[in-house]
């Protein structure tokens, strides 16, 4: 292209330069959900250590299978079990403490109540491995639960909860777990099946 200059003579117009901003390779990335979530590293104190095959008959007895609500049913976890059942109704047991089980947890019926007993608590259950119905009944109703097959730790220990290990601070010893399938897991992060099923929706209608 041609511009006048005063006096007539012609000229080349010189285009304006164009100025691309490039994204620095050292830009801050989010980090991946594993990562983030490694982050969130949380403090609990062991409240309870049982055995190997303790069934949802002790975690939930029978006789008050009645009571279904959930809001109801927390003040019958480990009922046979007085005193850690007074410790749990006197609010002694702060939420996010820990339980500690050995394999087969939850074993039985599948009785629901024995996780949302549980889980009207807040506590965190931690196990060597878990009966497939509660692990199930524990995903949907957002009970966290972490399989830790080589788990040692005594009442009053304190606990260090990661996402790939489980440190005993008291100990010093550090104890890799199993990780859900992220979808599974997703649904205890989200509070159980329905607020993750809420939220799906209200993303989808977003």
């Amino acid at each position: 292209m041609l511009h006048t200059k005063a006096g007539g003579q012609l000229l080349p117009l010189r285009p304006e330069p164009v100025i691309v901003e490039e994204k620095s390779a050292s830009s801050p990335q989010p980090p991946p959900p594993e990562e983030e979530r490694e982050k969130s590293r949380s403090l609990a104190t062991v409240v309870l250590n049982v055995s190997d095959d303790v069934s949802t008959d002790v975690i939930y007895p029978g006789r008050y299978m009645a009571t279904v609500s959930p809001a109801e049913t927390p003040q019958f976890a480990f009922a046979d079990d007085a005193a850690f059942n007074a410790r749990l109704k006197s609010k002694q047991v702060m939420p996010g403490s820990v339980i500690v089980g050995g394999k087969n947890l939850g074993c039985g019926s599948s009785r629901e109540q024995a996780v949302s007993c549980l889980k009207g608590h807040e506590l965190v259950i931690i196990a060597k491995g878990f009966a497939r119905i509660f692990l199930q009944n524990s995903i949907n109703l957002g009970l966290r639960t972490i399989i830790c097959p080589e788990l040692e730790a005594s009442e009053g220990d304190e606990l260090e909860l990661g996402v790939t290990e489980v440190l005993n601070r008291t100990t010093g010893k550090k104890y890799p777990t199993i990780g859900l399938p992220k979808s599974r897991q997703a649904i205890i992060d989200a509070g159980g099946l329905i607020p993750y099923t809420r939220q799906r929706l209200i993303g989808a209608v977003a």
